[in-house]
């Protein structure tokens, strides 16, 4: 809970100093974006599932397109989580309209409980996960789903803060 509060005052402090932000860590073709996700479609019903869980999270890119990043959530099960990850985007079109895939992997933070067994690898609330995503880009807005194992899709909304 402690680094999940951490991370929120984190992105706090980036939006809030985006334009100074922006001149000392970004170089050309770089890009900084919040996401926001408010829908989840689950595959199976469980009266246990939050169909509404709230999901946010920012995330670095750089001009190659590898990226870092982290989310905080709710997960189905209403337990405050958090993702922290590397990834690559690939993408089809231009840079600022184009179709794309990205695949992520990293921590995921918060599955305790009588919930751990839900993610397939997990010790202590810490387990692993690789989250792909299909999206379309259009200049500094994006929208994706986001392919949950076997267990959901994820809409997600991002948007670019420096350009």
């Amino acid at each position: 809970m402690r680094s999940i509060l951490l991370y929120f005052l984190l992105c706090t402090f980036i939006l809030v100093n985006a334009n100074e932000l922006n001149a000392v860590i970004l170089t050309e073709g770089d890009l900084m974006q919040v996401n926001f996700s408010p829908y989840i479609y689950h595959y199976n019903f469980n009266p246990e599932h939050n169909s509404y869980p709230w999901c946010t999270g920012l995330e670095w890119e750089s001009s190659s397109r590898w990226s870092a990043g982290g989310n905080i959530f709710s997960n189905s099960y209403n337990q405050i989580c958090g993702y922290l990850y590397g990834g690559k985007r690939f993408i089809y079109g231009s840079k600022d309209e184009h179709l794309f895939f990205k695949i992520t992997a990293g921590a995921l933070i918060g599955y305790v409980e009588p919930y751990e067994d839900k993610i397939p690898i997990n010790k202590d609330g810490i387990g692993l996960g690789i989250i792909p995503t299909i999206g379309y880009k259009y200049k500094r807005t994006a929208i994706g789903i986001v392919i949950l194992s076997t267990s959901a899709l994820m809409l997600t909304f991002s948007y670019d803060i420096f350009k």
